[in-house]
């Protein structure tokens, strides 16, 4: 029984996969021969992170396929209806890599609040000659305690980010179409669990309250923006906004028009439309930190993803 990990999996995963009895192939293949690939080598499993999709022609063109996993959250990237239709398993792992996401988030908070990421930049070529000037510069940061977050879609990302900003002094209002009145658990070594309840608002409360809004929902079904032009406009002014969910699900074009004039401060972005080549005018655009799609992406993470794929394996494989 062989599977492919098309975009790689953790050694630890691998190894409970392989204890199950599967050869499992980890070189890449390009994704126009991925179904080759598959046929060519009697492949009954595929397991992709974000770079590999599987569409309805590659699930027709491999009716060996028994499952599809992916290694994260969404599965937008793979036609899940379709392929269950036809037989195939589609699963994901999304209580793997909430903590790393919300851990970013909140680096990413910082890093935008006291322009870290500028001035990080600016240092290594000016701080010798313009210590003076660049400290002035960036004298002007924000402090995260005291200031409102606005959470826009409250699954597991967004309840474990919760408690992050919570236990930094933030005021939490969240967002969710299915919104759930459970409450949040800080865990504080050396004083057990603490229950918050995060009050649930409706858009625009989170629009025009929050100093900073952090997106974690799939991409929309008719691909239309979260926050667009008009959202934007009804921010807070010097509002941060934070994505590392999917690309567009802020309008990137109306994100840079909104910071240019003023009224966004500040966006940090670890998603972007058209990756793995994002817009190059939104990477060097002032005012917008960016990272390469890397909230999964810790050693912990890959290591409770990759064991969660195997676990999923066995119980789809009645093993």
């Amino acid at each position: 029984m062989k599977i492919l990990a098309n975009d790689g999996i953790d050694a630890g995963g691998k190894k409970a996969l392989e204890a199950l009895g599967f050869t499992v192939i980890t070189e890449k293949v390009a994704q126009d021969q991925l179904a080759n690939a598959i046929n060519s080598e009697n492949i009954i499993g595929l397991l992709v992170r974000s770079a590999t999709t599987a569409r309805k022609d590659l699930i027709d063109a491999c009716p060996n396929l028994k499952f599809i996993g992916r290694g994260g959250v969404g599965i937008d990237n793979i036609d899940a209806e379709y392929a269950r239709s036809k037989g195939v398993a589609v699963f994901n792992t999304p209580a793997s890599s909430s903590q790393s996401v919300a851990e970013l988030v909140m680096s990413l908070m910082f890093a935008a609040s006291r322009g870290i990421y500028d001035a990080g930049t600016h240092m290594p070529s000016k701080g010798g000659e313009e210590f003076e000037a660049l400290k002035k510069k960036y004298a002007k940061g924000i402090e995260l305690r005291g200031k409102t977050i606005g959470i826009v879609g409250f699954g597991r990302i967004g309840r474990s980010l919760a408690s992050y900003a919570l236990g930094c002094g933030m005021k939490v209002i969240a967002f969710d179409m299915f919104p759930s009145d459970a409450p949040v658990t800080l865990h504080i070594e050396g004083h057990g669990a603490v229950e918050v309840k995060v009050p649930m608002v409706d858009m625009d409360t989170i629009l025009s309250q929050s100093d900073f809004i952090s997106l974690h929902v799939p991409k929309q079904a008719n691909g239309a923006a979260v926050l667009g032009e008009q959202e934007l406009a009804k921010c807070k002014k010097g509002v941060i906004l934070i994505n590392t969910s999917r690309g567009g699900v802020i309008d990137e074009s109306a994100l840079m028009n909104s910071i240019n004039a003023g009224h966004v401060g500040a966006a940090a972005l670890d998603v972007f439309v058209g990756e793995p080549k994002p817009n190059v005018q939104l990477l060097s655009q002032k005012g917008i930190l960016s990272t390469p799609h890397i909230g999964a992406s810790t050693n912990e993470a890959q290591e409770r993803i990759g064991l969660e794929i195997a676990e999923r394996v066995k119980e789809i494989m009645k093993l």
